[in-house]
């Protein structure tokens, strides 16, 4: 299934992935550095949702309180919430 989100206190604008049976793919981001999160892009392709969340969960950018792959993985989690619930 699809998800989007707007993040909050981070360059971009809003941030989709599609979340099948716990998995990630197709994670696109709108605004922010381009090269960097096509990196985390790539390397989270196929990966568990929990795993990553272990992972990247309270990652900061700078002086920031949370970053680009902390406001991704908390998409994860609300993601995994709903997929949960649903079923």
């Amino acid at each position: 299934m699809k998800y989007s989100f707007r993040p909050r206190g981070v360059c971009p604008q809003s941030i989709s992935f599609d979340l099948e049976d716990g998995i990630v793919s197709d994670i696109d981001f709108y605004g922010g550095c381009h090269g960097n999160l096509q990196a985390i892009s790539a390397l989270l392709e196929g990966t568990p949702a929990s795993h990553a969340i272990e992972k990247l969960k309270g990652i900061r950018c700078g002086d920031k309180s949370t970053s680009c792959s902390d406001q991704l993985v908390r998409g994860f989690e609300k993601a995994l919430k709903m997929a949960e619930s649903s079923s």
